[in-house]
C-alpha cells in the first residue's frame, strides 16, 4: 500500500521544495528514491538525521529507499555551503566508513526484508572508479554547459565570497559527478527521485537535467529545509563539536542530554522531524507540555524516542539513570552501575583531585579526603563543621566524622564522588602509581 509521502512530510515541517509532478509520480506506484551521505568519517552525526528520516519515512510510505555513500564524491568535495576544500580519502578508509554508516542506517531502514521496498546501499565509487576522464567529458560533460553550472548558487556563492580563495576545477565538477549518480541510478535501479537538504537543489537538478538530455526520461527532486535552532546557533553542534551517532564518539548519555536540553520551541519542531510519533500523539504531547512546561514533557519524549532509535533501550535506560544522578534521588548502587565514560560525562566539569590508590589500602580518613588530601573543602575545621551539619555524602550516601574511604567505595575501580549539600560535587580519582 502506498501512502502519501509528501503529505506526511508536509505536516512534519520537512518539505522545502517539491519538483512539479513529484507527488503525483509517487502516488502512482512504488518508486525508488535516493539520498547521498558523505563518507568522510566512520560515523554519521545528528546533522545527517534529517536525510535519514526522509528515507525512513519514504520506506514506511511503501517506497524503496536507496542510501548512496559518496565514495567518489567524497574524494572531490561538495562546494555547497563550504568555504574551503575538504580532505580527500583513500579507498580502504572509504570502505571502512561505508560499513560503519550502513550499520547506523540499519537502525532506521530495513535492508534485510524480503519486500520489494527493502532498502539498498550503494557507493558511487563502484561505478566511477573505472570511468576515464576522457569518457566522462565526452559522455557526460558535453550535455551540460558551463553557463548552466555557473548559474548554481553553490558555485556563485563560492566564487563571489570575499573569504574564498576561489574554487578548484575538481570542486567545480562536483555537480556533474553527482548529476551522473542520479542518471546512473535512474538507468540501473529505476531510481526516479533524489532527495536532500535545500542546499542540494542545484546538484539534484543537474541530475534531472542529465536524465532528460541523455535518457529522455524524467527525474524528480524533493528537498527539506536546513534545520536551525531557535537561538540562531547551528543545529547538531555541542560545545564538544558534532553530536555523533557512534556511542564511542558521543556517549548515549551526552546524546540523550543534547535532546533533553532543547528549548520548548525547538522540541516542538524536532519531535515532528526526528520521531515516528503520529500527528495526534504529538498534538497531545504539545498540549500536555503547554499545561505544565516545567515538566519538559516534549523534551523527555523526544530524547527518549531518538536515543532508543540511534542506540538501544538499555542505553536509554542507562542515560535516564545517569541523568537522575545529578537531579534525582539516586543511590550509591545507581552510581556504581555507571561505566567509566558515562561517569566522566555526568561529572564533566566537576573539580577533581588525583590521589595514589595506595592511600586507601588501610582506609583514608574522611576529613583528610575532604580537606588536606582531596582539597574539596578549605580546611579540616570546615570539613568537621560540614560533617556535623550532616551535609557530606560519599557516593550519594551521608557519612559521619569517623568514616574512612576504602577500595569498596571505588566506582570503576578509580573514582569516589564527594558531595556537600545537593549540588556541590567533587571527584577523587585514585590511580595506581
Amino acid at each position: 500500500m502506498i501512502n502519501n509521502f509528501v503529505e506526511e512530510l508536509t505536516w512534519r515541517g520537512m518539505i522545502h521544495t517539491v519538483m512539479p509532478g513529484a507527488e503525483e509520480h509517487l502516488m502512482e506506484s512504488m518508486r525508488s528514491a535516493y539520498v547521498g551521505f558523505d563518507p568522510t568519517a566512520d560515523s554519521l552525526h545528528i546533522g545527517n538525521l534529517v536525510p535519514i528520516m526522509l528515507l525512513a519515512h519514504y520506506q514506511r510510505c511503501g517506497h524503496k529507499p536507496v542510501a548512496l555513500v559518496g565514495g567518489a564524491t567524497g574524494m572531490i568535495g561538495d562546494p555547497s555551503g563550504k568555504s574551503s576544500e575538504r580532505n580527500l580519502l583513500d579507498e580502504k578508509t572509504l570502505r571502512h566508513n561505508q560499513e560503519a554508516i550502513k550499520k547506523q542506517l540499519s537502525h532506521f531502514l530495513d535492508f534485510e526484508g524480503d519486500s520489494d521496498n527493502s532498502a539498498v546501499l550503494v557507493n558511487n565509487y563502484d561505478w566511477m572508479k573505472n570511468f576515464s576522464f576522457l569518457e566522462f567529458i565526452r559522455d557526460v560533460g558535453k550535455h551540460i554547459t558551463v553557463n548552466y553550472m555557473m548559474a548554481k548558487d553553490s558555485v556563485k556563492n563560492r566564487i563571489s565570497s570575499d573569504a574564498s580563495e576561489g574554487m578548484s576545477f575538481t570542486e567545480f565538477t562536483y555537480q556533474l559527478v553527482q548529476g551522473y549518480d542520479f542518471l546512473h541510478l535512474y538507468k540501473e535501479k529505476n531510481c526516479s527521485i533524489q532527495m536532500g537538504g535545500s542546499d542540494q537543489w542545484g546538484n539534484i537538478t543537474t541530475g534531472t537535467e542529465l536524465i532528460r538530455r541523455i535518457s529522455g526520461g524524467k527525474g524528480f527532486a524533493i528537498t527539506c529545509p536546513l534545520i536551525t535552532k531557535s537561538d540562531g546557533s547551528k543545529f547538531g553542534k555541542s560545545e564538544g563539536g558534532n553530536v555523533w551517532l557512534d556511542a564511542n564518539r558521543t556517549s548515549p548519555y551526552k546524546f540523550y542530554q543534547y535532546w533533553l536540553n532543547s528549548s520548548d520551541e525547538d522540541a516542538e519542531k524536532y519531535i515532528k522531524i526526528f520521531t515516528f510519533l503520529t500527528e495526534e500523539e504529538i498534538h497531545a504531547l504539545a498540549k500536555e507540555h503547554k499545561e505544565a512546561p516545567h515538566l519538559r514533557v516534549l523534551q523527555k519524549r523526544l530524547a527518549e524516542e531518538i536515543t532508543m532509535m540511534v542506540h538501544s533501550k538499555d542505553d536509554l535506560e542507562n542515560a535516564i539513570k545517569a541523568s537522575e544522578i545529578l537531579f534525582g534521588n539516586s543511590t550509591s548502587n545507581d552510581l556504581k552501575q555507571l561505566n567509566e565514560q558515562t561517569f566522566l560525562d555526568v561529572f564533566d566539569g566537576v573539580p577533581q583531585t588525583e590521589l595514589a590508590i595506595s592511600e586507601i589500602e588501610n582506609g583514608m580518613d574522611i576529613i583528610a579526603a575532604l580537606a588536606e588530601k582531596g582539597g574539596f573543602l578549605k580546611s579540616n575545621g570546615e570539613a568537621r563543621r560540614a560533617l556535623k551539619e550532616n551535609s557530606i555524602s560519599v557516593n550519594k550516601e551521608k557519612v559521619t566524622e569517623d568514616y574512612r574511604i576504602t577500595s569498596k567505595d571505588l566506582i570503576n575501580n578509580k573514582f569516589v564522588l564527594l558531595q556537600r549539600g545537593k549540588k556541590n560535587y567533587f571527584v577523587l580519582q585514585y590511580k595506581k602509581t
